[in-house]
């Protein structure tokens, strides 16, 4: 058979972002080229063998409800599941994944290697076609290239990537593997503006010379729980245990600085700061005496395990010294010990909301090359950037997600709109509408996009909306519902410490009091339906959390108002007279879309704002008396 050298889209990495794009574009009937420098390396985790967390899975949900693979496959692989903060309110519930490492990764390239359209091949990508300013084609290290309608790049922490353990140092990629060396001289030769992050690991160490009886164990959570809507997950089958350093490693840490490349000016790129080494945070933080740990198994069948919270460049001796101060670790073996890595990224303000390059047409990025960290954080953008790419191609609307829609919209607004000077973090406190963007909401919020699509079938759509009609239904019930007085009402609700009723109560004002869930009603229920757990969830949530609910559509809808003034792209901001200079500065390098995206930018104050609306009322009234 002759080779392919045409294809629709080609998509450069295949980690959580390049498997997303790739898939989401092949899917919606494009040909698509995805390149990766291994194919033992696809859908790689080379931090935490984890899936969600806070933030990160709602993030998750997002990219299962519009039609992504993540969720699926973290499912499919489960080994440990929990639902994080649940002693909080319900904005913040995170659902949280130990995966198998090693069955991940064979789940996404299967996942790839069968999917109608695309075509998956081993190859490092060295530079980008280009000619009269849109992508035409790709070029590979070996001289190979191939010609291409659209490109994403999801190059991860490849680029000119560079590893350091204390005074060791090579180019190198995460887990040993080869560089990108050749890529980020393509990007510079086109324009793009580039910049120099840092993250890190701490190591892995072998599960059979761990002391667990010195540590406390966490278990995972048993019930139907998982990342993809109506779809099921393995068992908590693993524990993870908890443990912490102390003064005598912090010491061992101390008397060791002049040895860290962080410390010594080795390492040049920017660390994420919500993510810090451990060398780091005891500088940071001398008063602390302990920082917390968590052992993570990395897999149902190897002894290979993560120990978060200890990410670390310091010299392999000096790691081997510091673990072994750790009560349990006193005779630990490593397996494959910490490191940093540097590596290129682009900045993303030079992206727009569908995460184009604003100064060349069919080109994408996503992941940790538009300067964001974390697996769900790149999936999600992948995603965004495969649809795009796919509908730049067939000649279709882009998409784009607003903040009010959820995480993957204040996700990508954050980054092309207010830039970062550090590797990006999602985190529940940027979102402005958590109450309204939660985990369980997902599937409401996000499906009917995913249908629109065409990610999503019509039977998945359908079955969500049961849900929530089921959900509405049963509210309703329970407001037209009053139960009298009884010894067996006010039994419940004194055991439940709450006030007893001496006229009777209606359902859903009891359901009202923080004390009472639904479940514990039931005695007095005679006319209750039998409902399914997570339609049950949908009435306890919208019953007591009904007035912020309320508050925070109405600022969902003022938001909207300001994103519906869509801003002229011929506006010349430098001769705007009632901005700043800083304002005009700033709107001209981003080029806001909506009024409401200007309102976001750093440097952009309400002043500047308001002084924008007056220059636009006045160009308004101008284009009226020309006519």
């Amino acid at each position: 058979m002759k080779e392919k050298r045409s294809f629709d889209i080609a998509v450069i990495g295949a980690g959580h972002a390049g498997i997303e794009a790739a898939l989401a574009a092949a899917r919606l009937g494009c040909s698509v080229l995805c390149l990766c420098t291994s194919l033992d390396a696809v859908g790689n985790m080379p931090c935490n063998p984890s899936v969600g967390g806070t933030a990160k899975g709602q993030l998750v949900r997002e990219i299962d409800a519009l039609g992504g693979e993540m969720g699926r496959a973290a499912d499919a692989v489960c080994i440990q599941f929990r639902m994080l903060n649940r002693g909080k309110g319900p904005a913040v519930y995170s659902p949280r994944a130990q995966v198998d490492r090693m069955a991940y990764r064979a789940y996404m390239k299967g996942a790839l290697e069968r999917c109608e359209g695309l075509t998956l091949m081993q190859g490092e990508c060295a530079e980008i076609i280009a000619e009269d300013g849109r992508v035409t084609g790709v070029k590979l290290a070996s001289g190979l290239s191939y010609k291409v309608k659209a490109l994403v790049i999801a190059t991860g922490t490849f680029l000119r990537s560079r590893v350091f353990a204390g005074e060791f140092s090579r180019n190198a990629g995460p887990d040993g593997m080869l560089p990108a060396d050749c890529l980020s001289s393509s990007l510079e030769a086109l324009g793009l503006p580039m910049r120099r992050f840092k993250t890190g690991t701490p190591a892995r160490l072998d599960g059979n010379t761990i002391d667990y009886s010195k540590m406390e164990v966490q278990y995972g959570e048993k019930g139907e729980d998982g990342f993809s809507y109506g779809g099921s997950r393995g068992e908590s089958k693993v524990v993870c245990h908890l443990l912490y350093t102390n003064e005598k490693t912090h010491d061992i840490i101390r008397s060791a600085l002049d040895r860290s490349p962080l410390f010594t000016g080795v390492i040049e790129g920017v660390g994420p700061r919500y993510c810090p080494s451990i060398e780091d945070k005891v500088v940071r933080f001398p008063e602390k005496t302990r920082h917390q740990l968590f052992l993570e198994p990395c897999g149902a069948e190897t002894g290979e395990v993560y120990l978060q919270g200890l990410s670390t460049s310091l010299p392999e001796d000096v790691q081997i010294e510091m673990l072994h101060s750790i009560e349990g670790l006193e005779n630990v073996e490593v397996m494959r010990f910490g490191y940093a890595i540097e590596y290129d990224c682009l900045d993303p303000l030079c992206l727009d909301q569908t995460l184009a390059v604003k100064s060349l047409k069919g080109l994408y990025a996503a992941g940790q090359v538009c300067g964001s960290s974390g697996y769900e954080e790149a999936a999600g953008q992948g995603l965004v950037a495969g649809i795009n790419a796919a509908r730049f191609v067939k000649g279709k609307a882009p998409f784009t997600l607003s903040r009010t829609d959820g995480y993957i919209g204040t996700l990508i607004d954050d980054l092309v709109t207010k830039g970062t000077n550090e590797p990006y973090r999602m985190m529940t406190s940027r979102s402005e509408y958590r109450l309204t963007s939660r985990q369980d909401n997902a599937d409401r919020r996000m499906m009917g996009y995913g249908l629109e699509l065409g990610l999503v079938s019509r039977e998945r759509f359908e079955a969500m909306e049961k849900k929530y009609r089921l959900a509405d239904e049963e509210i309703k019930r329970l407001e037209k519902t009053h139960i009298p007085p009884s010894d067996k009402l006010n039994g419940i609700l004194e055991a439940h410490g709450t006030t007893p009723v001496v006229s009777g109560a209606g359902l859903l004002e009891l359901l009202k009091r923080p004390q009472i869930d639904y479940d514990c009603l039931g005695p007095v229920d005679d006319d209750r339906p039998d409902l399914p757990r997570d339609v049950i969830e949908q009435v306890e949530i919208n019953v007591k959390y009904e007035g912020y609910i309320k508050r925070g559509l109405r600022d969902i809808e003022e938001q909207k108002r300001l994103e519906n003034m869509v801003l002229p792209d011929d506006i010349d901001y430098m001769s705007i007279n009632q901005l700043r200079v800083e304002a005009r500065q700033k709107l001209t390098a981003v080029r806001p879309r909506t009024l409401g995206q200007a309102g976001r930018i750093s440097g952009v104050s309400p002043s500047d704002i308001g002084g924008l609306m007056v220059y636009l009322s006045t160009r308004r009234e101008e284009k009226k008396d020309v006519r």
